[in-house]
């Protein structure tokens, strides 16, 4: 298979996209390194980044980014970041990508578990992996041949659980192994317009 990995350097990124390299085409889109570079809060730069890869099996995205700071001091400016690149920059991935997959290709986004279990400084965040959930499941009703889209929904990952754990008192680091087949249950399986969420 042929699959574009959007943020596949970051934490996450750069261990999904190892294990899907064994056997598969890998090309990584990044904001400033990667095989092809990509503002996915840009519709213009997302157009020019699937412009230059061509035809795809699979579109992996791990990118997008939203302001975590105290709900009164968010500003309507710190919510316009969420919704430009975590939220819309997914939408437009897949409202643009999906012309760029090949027949019964496949689309996964990435959200996490603040979509179900919020903690304090994450309104903007919370509320845009809200919403990319209810945006693929409905989207998944209409995507044409054969395309399908998932979303996986993480927990905090071990390898960014220093980082967090103070954020995120009494939460389970998840084990990359388990976050890999998040990711692989997305695109290598048949499932469509489901939340992927691994939070134990």
């Amino acid at each position: 298979m042929k699959i574009l990995i959007i943020g596949g350097n970051g934490t996450i990124g750069k261990v999904v996209s190892s294990h899907f390299l064994k056997e598969n085409e890998i090309l990584i889109a990044g904001r400033t390194r990667g095989d092809v570079t990509v503002d996915i809060s840009n519709s213009n730069s997302i157009k020019s980044m699937f412009e230059k890869v061509g035809k795809l099996d699979a579109i992996v995205n791990v990118a997008g980014e939203a302001k975590w700071a105290d709900f009164n001091q968010l500003t309507e400016d710190d919510f316009y970041i969420g919704l430009k690149s975590k939220l819309m920059g997914q939408v437009n991935l897949v409202r643009i990508g999906q012309h760029y997959l090949n027949p019964k290709g496949s689309i996964t986004l990435s959200t996490g578990i603040l979509a179900d279990d919020p903690v304090v400084k994450t309104t903007s965040a919370a509320m845009v992996n809200g919403a990319i959930h209810s945006f693929v499941k409905a989207a998944a009703l209409e995507m044409e041949n054969g395309i399908r889209i998932n979303v996986v929904s993480l927990g905090v990952v071990e390898d960014a659980y220093e980082k967090y754990k103070d954020l995120f008192p009494g939460h389970n680091p998840i084990p990359m192994a388990k976050v890999v087949n998040g990711y692989v249950r997305s695109v290598m399986g048949k499932i469509n317009g489901e939340i992927i969420r691994i939070y134990e």
